[in-house]
């Protein structure tokens, strides 16, 4: 275990790319640069909030004893081995180029060697402005910090592939924001997380430089990026077949967002890893009532075009403004074949967990249909799909009418169903219990491959809110208990949460709907 503050960092990427060297902050465009350094901004009193127990201890971290440590969670500190950067990224943003982005308000300090020899990026966000700031202030406020802790750390334990967060500080300043982009800026409680990941590349990083057509810079950032986080990919046609696993990395995270109902909010090609991690964590959800066309983002209406439904075909697009970057590298039709390949390795994927989600034993062909009325019946009841899921579970081998059909589902409901709502929910309990009866394995087995595969407990909008609040107010009671639960999502310790979304937190700022600056 070492301190943050006597560590030797390294820094291969600043080592090995151009960069602007110059210390300038004064948002600019940065022609020829991968990154920009970028000192974090010193604040007035940096309070540790939150630490990460286990990643700390899996990346060989000690805990914050002294102020000095605690400085360097709060941008007070450079060590001399640390060399602090933003990195320069584009993206289409919303179906739009919108050129040149960068890290706004993340810097990484360096590069953190853990004990089994990986090197992991320490970043911070919210600690000052950067050449890629534009006309921002580079700060994160408490409300916007606390949702990404937490939600990082909660998608780790879902055993999704995610960015983490080591820490979270206070900084004992205030920050004005205009939450909803309504002309209503207020003053908030500022803060900073520090994140940690093997890379924070996003496709972003490769639009930019093919958009700038420095295809050079391309060439070396493609063949890095493979020898050090894809080492197993050789031969001369390692861009197409790094390229594949891009895809097929993406298309798992599209699924493993669509099993536990998970919703980015904001899936720009700047927001996407290139290591198929989930990253930037903003106006994110989980869904409540099934909703295909649910999205959490207020930026995102009317269109919709992140909404939870929607995500698995954006994905599929990202990665095609992804193929073309890469077309001075690879032939077209190499990229556009493994483009296509996106679709089958996807549905394969999906079918299979929605399979293990059903507790069937295999995936059989007459299974899709049978899974096709699942989601028509979700669509058309919208059950809260958490809990409907949970008591999909414990469904009896025999359901008699659909009275009894609604009695068992009854937790999972928001409201009193329509004949034709009871009818929809009758029809597919029976043909599900129809094709359960045929399973191979045992009842314990199947129920057991369910309890895997769909968690109990979720990192709701309302109960962040409900924390942030407290927080505000100087009470972390419920942010500590948060802390200890999205530890166990599939277990039953947290009971007390497992709930439908209250009444009051329908309409309700930062429960229903939130913006890009949440």
């Amino acid at each position: 275990m070492e301190s943050l503050s006597s560590k030797r960092y390294k820094k291969e990427f600043v080592s090995t790319f151009p960069g602007d060297d110059s210390g300038s902050l004064q948002p600019r465009q940065t022609p020829g640069m991968l990154y920009s350094k970028a000192i974090p901004t010193p604040v007035e009193k940096p309070t540790l909030l939150a630490w990460s127990e286990e990643l700390a201890e899996a990346l060989g971290i000690l805990k914050p004893t002294d102020q000095q440590e605690i400085d360097i969670l709060g941008g007070n500190l450079v060590t001399d081995t640390m060399y602090p950067y933003a990195s320069c990224y584009a993206g289409h943003q919303f179906g739009h180029w919108a050129g040149q982005l960068g890290d706004g308000r993340a810097i990484t300090l360096g590069e953190w060697e853990a004990p089994d020899g990986k090197s992991w990026e320490l970043q911070l966000k919210g600690a000052g402005p950067t050449a890629y700031s534009r006309r921002a202030d580079g700060r994160a406020v408490l409300r916007s910090s606390v949702r990404e802790y937490l939600m990082s750390e909660a998608m780790h334990y879902l055993g999704i592939p995610t960015t983490r967060a080591l820490s979270l500080v206070s900084t004992g300043e205030p920050v004005l924001r205009d939450m909803f982009y309504n002309g209503n800026a207020a003053y908030e409680l500022g803060a900073i997380v520090m994140r940690v990941a093997p890379s924070f590349l996003r496709f972003g990083n490769f639009e930019m430089l093919n958009a700038r057509k420095e295809v050079d810079s391309l060439r070396q950032l493609v063949d890095w990026t493979i020898s050090r986080y894809y080492p197993h990919i050789t031969g001369e046609d390692k861009v197409v077949t790094w390229f594949k696993e891009v895809v097929e990395r993406t298309a798992s995270l599209m699924v493993e967002w669509q099993r536990v109902g998970f919703v980015h909010g904001v899936m720009n090609t700047d927001n996407m890893s290139i290591l198929g991690l989930t990253i930037d964590y903003g106006p994110y959800s989980f869904v409540d009532n099934y909703d295909p066309n649910f999205t959490p983002n207020t930026t995102d209406l009317p269109g919709r075009r992140y909404a939870f439904g929607k995500q698995p075909s954006i994905g599929y697009w990202n990665l095609g403004c992804l193929a073309g970057a890469l077309l001075p590298l690879v032939e077209k039709d190499q990229l556009l074949a493994t483009l296509e390949s996106y679709q089958e390795i996807y549905w394969t994927k999906y079918y299979t967990m929605m399979g293990n989600k059903l507790g069937l034993d295999e995936l059989r062909v007459e299974d899709i249909a049978l899974i096709k009325k699942l989601e028509e019946m979700l669509n058309i009841v919208q059950p809260d799909m958490t809990i409907f899921f949970q008591l999909l579970i414990d469904l009896p081998l025999s359901v008699e009418s659909a009275e009894q059909a609604e009695a068992h589902f009854r937790e999972a409901l928001y409201e009193e169903l329509t004949a034709d709502q009871r009818e929809s929910l009758y029809t597919f309990a029976t043909d599900y219990l129809t094709r359960l009866n045929t399973n191979t394995i045992r009842r314990q087995d199947s129920q057991r491959r369910m309890c895997k595969t769909s968690p109990r407990f979720v990192l709701r909008n309302y109960l962040l809110h409900q924390a942030i609040e407290e927080l505000e107010k100087g009470e972390n009671t419920l942010f500590l208990k948060l802390q200890e639960a999205i530890k166990e999502p599939y277990s039953d310790k947290y009971d007390e949460f497992f709930q439908t979304r209250p009444g009051w937190a329908t309409q309700k700022a930062g429960c229903s709907m939130l913006s890009c600056s949440s």
